[in-house]
């Protein structure tokens, strides 16, 4: 078997990672479009001046957010969010800056997209460079990030708190 065959290709590796991070990034993008309900402002600003990203801006306690019934699916109750504090919900941080006043934003860094792991002293923190955003709106406090958290869309219902 002689032939001939051309150069051989190879592949950067910084190719193949960017290419995977696009694909995932489209999917998640098109996975949150996805599961937005009518209605719910996906891109009007978030409280804070913050634009929200596709599941819309963020409300503060039973006020604002969406009208009427319905809301979408319950993601904690309110007696799991600590005042000062907030908790880590999957792709969501909900925090309560202040009593009875409840906020979201992504769960991930800005800087690289890690996750953020927990909300202390009105702070979210991402451990992976340690960024430190608000937990009033999101925005940096302390970098390497540069860009603010953005806005997740939430609404309270009695005792709980649900993806608007």
């Amino acid at each position: 078997m002689t032939g001939t065959q051309g150069p051989a290709r190879t592949v950067a590796r910084r190719t193949v990672f960017t290419a995977a991070g696009g694909a995932g990034l489209a999917a998640a993008l098109t996975a949150c479009g996805g599961s937005e309900s009518p209605g719910s402002g996906a891109v009007s600003p978030a409280a804070g001046g913050t634009t929200g990203y596709s599941t819309g801006g963020s409300t503060g306690g039973s006020t604002g957010g969406t009208t009427g019934g319905g809301g979408g699916e319950v993601i904690a109750n309110v007696a799991d969010i600590p005042e000062g504090g907030g908790k880590v919900i999957g792709d969501i941080v909900v925090t309560q800056p202040a009593s009875g006043e409840f906020k979201a934003f992504s769960s991930k860094c800005t800087h690289q997209g890690c996750a953020v792991k927990g909300v202390a002293d009105g702070m979210i923190n991402c451990p992976c460079h340690n960024s430190n955003f608000d937990a009033r709106d999101g925005s940096v406090k302390s970098g390497p990030a540069t860009s603010p958290l953005p806005a997740a869309a939430i609404v309270v219902e009695g005792g709980s708190i649900k993806l608007a």
